[in-house]
């Protein structure tokens, strides 16, 4: 199968819902409150703010493929749209998910590897990401990726402070 990116629009905005919907659950409920998982799927996935998002200068979206099947999604920040004080020579990938089905396939790294090449591309000295703390799995990938957990920063799941950790790979 061809695995292909597609730089998402507002006319994507009900698909971009749905998968964000569909892999932020899958990924975190079983680790948190039904009550607050629902609350943070209700703010960050509410369309007026996905459109925000969607319209936000320095902020992409990109569907991933399988073939002709919606298989993930990824969202890329740089300059203004850093969710954190960065350099300006940094990429954020903000957001990077793959539906259950289309796990342990490869991806993901494909994903980072468009990211890292992204990130060359635009001039870019460093990539960096938020994970979960207890998210081994993906630790364990960014790390194998060339990630080093560099900072930390609060991420809220509803009224649960949680963890996430600053991780960053610098380009050469």
């Amino acid at each position: 199968m061809a695995i292909t990116l597609k730089k998402c629009g507002i006319e994507d905005l009900a698909d971009l819902q749905a998968i964000g919907i569909e892999t932020f659950t899958d990924t975190f409920a079983a680790h948190n409150t039904p009550e607050d998982l629902q609350a943070y799927l209700e703010k960050a996935y509410d369309p007026e703010k996905l459109k925000a998002e969607l319209s936000t200068e320095g902020s992409i979206f990109y569907f991933l493929y399988d073939g002709e099947e919606l298989a993930g999604y990824m969202k890329f920040n740089v300059e203004a749209a850093l969710t954190e004080e960065m350099d300006a020579d940094s990429l954020e990938v903000e957001r990077i998910y793959i539906r259950p089905g289309f796990k342990r396939r490869g991806l993901g790294k494909y994903l980072i590897d468009k990211a890292i090449e992204t990130a060359r591309t635009q001039g870019k000295q460093l990539i960096w990401l938020g994970v979960w703390e207890h998210n081994a799995n993906a630790i364990a990938f960014y790390e194998k990726m060339g990630f080093v957990h560099t900072g930390a920063h609060s991420f809220f799941m509803g009224d649960d402070e949680q963890t996430d950790f600053i991780m960053t790979k610098k380009l050469g």
